[in-house]
């Protein structure tokens, strides 16, 4: 998926699955963007963390090569 620039859903549609996770996130940060792209940041290190764990703890075997072994 590329990034565009935000678009404005025409009148009677409704926001895009993406935006209004943005906006739910927004509004869950108390109305500030900034804290909720850092809330969000932190969770995908968490989330990078956990699949880096997976990765050791699963053989490539079991996993059918869905994760490559790194070098």
């Amino acid at each position: 998926m590329t990034m565009r620039q935000r678009q404005i859903a025409p009148i009677g549609e409704a926001m895009s699955d993406l935006e209004t996770a943005a906006q739910q996130a927004i509004a869950a940060a108390g109305g500030d963007p900034v804290i909720a792209l850092l809330n969000l940041m932190a969770r995908n290190l968490e989330l990078e963390r956990e699949l880096a764990l997976s990765r050791v703890a699963v053989s490539n075997g079991f996993s059918r090569g869905w994760h490559k072994a790194r070098p």
